[in-house]
């Protein structure tokens, strides 16, 4: 069993997400997000291509030997 001081009043709400610098995913910009699961930044989500769903062209990745 837990005990708590009498000073302790559990809050009802959840803890608030901190904004955080992060790198966009789609165009590699940082940006700064509004919650923890952001990681598109607007100008990214502005776009039709983002609006459409349309995927984004992957580049191919060069093998060094």
């Amino acid at each position: 069993m837990t005990y708590f001081p009498a000073t302790y009043a559990p809050s009802d709400q959840p803890p608030r997400d901190v904004p955080k610098v992060r790198q966009c995913l789609r165009c590699q910009a940082t940006f700064d997000s509004e919650w923890a699961g952001e990681r598109i930044c607007s100008r990214c989500k502005s776009t039709a291509a983002w609006r459409m769903g349309v995927p984004q062209q992957t580049r191919p990745v060069s093998r060094r030997r």
